[in-house]
């Protein structure tokens, strides 16, 4: 009865807005609405919903709600959903309609995750909203960032692109009526070290903001329509990110006529007093942002539920740093989006939008995307001709991650997904009758994948563990569970049930049972409990580990059969994400390298960093990396060393790279016989990776970063200035360059055509030429179009200006037109003006960057007068 009445009384709400309203467009119509619905709100219920975590108001209908909501590359939620390549594989494939089917299939989900809460309540937990703080589109500037890995690379004309078609598929053919609001972060100029963004104050050139860091959130939001932005931890000359009138007002509300929400990148709101010392105390803080425009705060201080944090906005009011005309500017713009997205009724222009079913996650059709998505981020760097493997070829697959699977996920993505693919695995499915051995390595700081719950069993004997669901009572939990069930492993569904309640505990007991016997390295996260091994406990957790510290791994020898017991818990107010992990290594790598290798005719290294390593402010501390970031291009020192005793032994040696950043490829281009690059590929990576090694798939990828010899190659870290920086700016010679792949085939490029837009270039260009492809097999081409500008002070080398990605059939020729926009042509003065250089422009269409060795086709352009362009 309590519901019908909440929904009644909005119905009434609804009625009651005036006619005339509802025949306005969408924006219109959801913004009466939303005035309409905070007219009626409480000074206490309005403060309430400025926080990531907006409470019920159940008197006025409104549900609860949490803007926290993750789909960087697949749906985060308390079910398994589809993982995608992360965001630096899919700016790989150079392929933006791709980037739109993978986005507009992870909205589905989210909005799936969003059918979900409604159906069990758990409205206002992470995961429920229908927004998403993705993507990620700050410029990868340096190869050394953690984060770099959730970006589309170094360039902001392909970053820009691939941002456009990510906020296209997730908001849908109407960013007015959003199926999932998407949100562009972290604006702005934003982008390591991980070590100081919540107290940098980054100086930047009035020529490298315009030219470099904005282009792709201007494109964000005047070309795609994004419905909110997320603004950065740092202080941008001298002002904080989420208190900018530079970035905030005259760039995106005034030059760019954004017409959304600003929401807060986690706790930088509170950075501005506590870190930045930018204001006086919280209160000013909170003041400082809402009145620059920031309309909603993320505080990490509500995961664990807390209480108090409006009454800073309660304290800034009364004290006169806030009006009520700030509150409410910043409701509206919240209640607007809650209608336009669907989260509230009434809306007369989303009326048949039904709402997508649960079992749309993890659909057939997105695992089929997931595996095209990942064959597609693959860059073939090198091949001497033992790619594609053969038939009847015996392979030894070598390297930490040659069975590793957590890698393949990448940083920012659900613990949940499909079972996920090894390269070993991928190999084994696409070669069944070839002989293939896996070669153990030593102990690695990669090591650590999830248990499988085929080595796990209940209790009473079952595959998996036995989970028992205690809700929180007072200031304990209840003595009996209210749910009971077998889980595949150390997870959690307890949001995905309706009779658990938002805050719990969760028990987990069984035994681990190891499929061979050997060294294993063991560990959990974000539990308390142990693991024992004859009596004596080898795994223990006496404290709930938190949010992105490292694995702790204990070293042990299994017996195959026996069956270890375990008991694990965990509380909804630890921010570590349960799991249980392990790692079988060697004991003596050289005699099993050399057993392993005996028979082999090529051996597969499978090598490379994972996002426990590199990723976002994290404790990590070890040779190479330091708290997210790194402090080094090389590989960890125990895969140099494996992989100089691979090449040692005289075969061929295929070397598959996991990682989400630049590293130092010297060595290998050197000594391998071909270099694959395979970065986080998502769920079916490895067996992506198995298609293209075998032939099965051509490799079409191109690099979105420049691949340096090292860091003495690049300015200081923590200096935005980008000359030196990127293919841009970079004079030296690099080890591969931003746009080089090879295919198993051959393709030649025809003399260009240029054309005029009208009556002069000035008006735009029309690029076009003819590809072949000149060889025996189909293969994939990314066609790549720079332009280098005449001389000014501050001028690029080059800069991509187009791209297009083609499969075609041995002997298919095609015509391939690039259009060419007077933004397109332009570039940024000193000052920081964009307009047309008055000049000769030298423009190249061909496989990769002129005068790399790639085939290329050039033309000159003149053009002949300046012309000023608008932000």
């Amino acid at each position: 009865m309590k519901n019908k009445k909440t929904w009644r009384h909005a119905l009434i709400l609804a009625l009651a807005i005036p006619a005339a309203a509802q025949a306005l467009d969408a924006r219109a119509d959801a913004e009466a609405r939303a005035r309409a619905l905070v007219a009626q709100m409480r000074f206490d219920e309005k403060i309430g919903q400025l926080l990531n975590v907006a409470p019920a108001v159940p008197r006025l209908g409104i549900p609860a709600y949490n803007w926290w909501t993750e789909s960087l590359h697949g749906a985060m939620g308390p079910v398994p959903t589809t993982n995608f390549p992360e965001p630096i594989g899919l700016a790989a494939s150079f392929d933006a309609p791709l980037v739109q089917q993978v986005a507009a299939a992870i909205s589905v989900e989210v909005r799936a995750l969003h059918t979900l809460g409604r159906q069990t309540g758990h409205l206002g937990r992470i995961g429920t909203g229908l927004d998403t703080w993705s993507p990620n589109i700050n410029i990868f500037r340096d190869p050394r960032w953690g984060r770099g890995q959730e970006t589309y690379g170094e360039d902001p004309h392909l970053t820009a692109a691939l941002g456009v078609a990510f906020i296209q598929g997730m908001q849908g053919p109407d960013p007015e009526l959003p199926d999932v609001i998407a949100t562009p972060k972290h604006f702005a100029v934003h982008s390591g070290p991980e070590s100081t963004r919540h107290v940098a104050n980054v100086f930047v050139s009035r020529h490298d903001l315009e030219d470099t860091y904005l282009p792709a959130f201007r494109a964000a939001i005047v070309d795609a329509g994004a419905g909110s932005i997320m603004c950065a931890y740092n202080r941008i000359n001298g002002q904080p990110a989420c208190g900018s009138e530079l970035l905030l007002n005259d760039h995106l509300r005034g030059a760019w006529g954004f017409k959304g929400y600003v929401v807060s990148d986690c706790d930088a709101v509170t950075d501005i007093a506590d870190r930045h010392k930018y204001a006086t105390d919280p209160a000013a803080a909170v003041a400082v942002a809402l009145k620059a425009g920031t309309d909603n705060e993320c505080n990490t201080r509500t995961l664990g539920d807390a209480t108090d944090l409006a009454e800073r906005y309660r304290e800034a009011f009364q004290r006169g740093l806030i009006g009520m005309d700030d509150i409410d500017r910043a409701l509206v713009r919240l209640f607007s989006a809650r209608y336009r997205s669907g989260d509230l009724a009434g809306l007369a222009q989303r009326q048949g939008r039904a709402a997508v079913p649960v079992d749309a996650i993890g659909s057939a059709a997105h695992q089929e995307l997931a595996l095209r998505a990942a064959a597609k981020s693959l860059v073939l760097l090198k091949n001497d001709g033992v790619l594609p493997l053969k038939p009847g070829l015996k392979l030894a697959v070598i390297g930490p991650l040659a069975d590793a699977t957590r890698v393949l996920r990448g940083n920012y993505s659900s613990t949940q997904s499909a079972p996920p693919v090894s390269v070993l695995e991928g190999l084994r499915r696409v070669l069944p009758q070839a002989s293939i051995g896996l070669v153990p390595a030593g102990a690695s700081v990669t090591d650590g994948d999830p248990v499988p719950g085929t080595a796990l069993r209940t209790p009473d004997g079952k595959p998996g563990l036995r989970a028992e669901y205690f809700n929180r009572k007072d200031a304990g939990y209840d003595a009996r569970p209210v749910a009971t069930r077998v889980e595949p492993g150390l997870v959690s569904h307890a949001l995905a049930m309706k009779a658990v309640a938002d805050q719990h505990k969760v028990v987990w007991t069984g035994y681990l049972l190891a499929p061979e016997t050997g060294t294993y390295r063991l560990g959990v996260s974000g539990v308390q409990g142990e693991l024992t091994v004859a009596g004596k406990p080898v795994v223990r957790a006496s404290a709930y580990s938190k949010w992105a510290e490292p694995l702790e791994l204990a070293e042990v020898r299994l017996e195959k059969g026996q069956r270890y017991p375990l008991r694990f818990q965990a509380e909804t107010s630890g921010t570590g994400v349960p799991g249980l992990f392990w790692k079988r290594i060697s004991t003596d790598v050289d005699a099993d390298l050399k057993a392993g290798t005996a028979e082999a005719d090529v051996i597969v290294a499978v090598v490379g960093l994972t996002s426990d390593l590199e990723g976002e402010e994290m404790a990590v501390k070890a040779e190479g990396f330091s708290g997210g970031d790194k402090t080094s291009l090389e590989l960890p020192a125990d895969q140099r060393r494996l992989l100089d005793r691979a090449r040692a032994l005289g075969k061929p040696l295929v070397v598959v790279l996991m990682n989400g950043s630049a590293i130092d490829l010297t060595w290998a281009k050197d000594n391998a016989s071909a270099i694959l690059e395979a970065w986080y590929p998502g769920q079916s990576g490895g067996l992506a990776v198995a298609h293209v090694l075998t032939g099965k798939q051509d490799a079409g990828g191109r690099l979105p970063l420049t691949f340096y010899r090292g860091l003495a190659d690049l300015p200081p870290f923590d200096d935005y200035t980008m000359q030196g920086r990127t293919y841009r700016y970079y004079a030296g010679t690099p080890v591969y360059p931003f746009g080089a792949g090879l295919s198993y085939t051959s393709f030649r490029y025809e003399a260009l055509r240029i054309e005029a837009v009208g009556s002069a270039f000035e008006n735009g260009v029309l690029v076009t030429t003819d590809i072949t492809n000149t060889g025996t097999r189909d293969g994939d081409e990314v066609a790549q179009l720079y332009l280098a500008p005449p001389p000014f002070e501050g001028a690029p080398r080059l800069a991509l200006r187009g791209f297009q990605r083609l499969s075609l059939k041995a002997g298919e020729r095609r015509q391939v037109s690039f259009r060419l926009s007077p933004r397109d042509l332009s570039f940024v003065t000193r000052d920081g003006v964009r307009q047309l250089m008055p000049g000769q422009y030298r423009l190249s269409v061909g496989s990769g960057q002129p005068g790399t060795g790639v085939a290329v086709q050039d033309a000159a352009l003149v053009l002949s007068r300046a012309a000023v362009l608008e932000q």
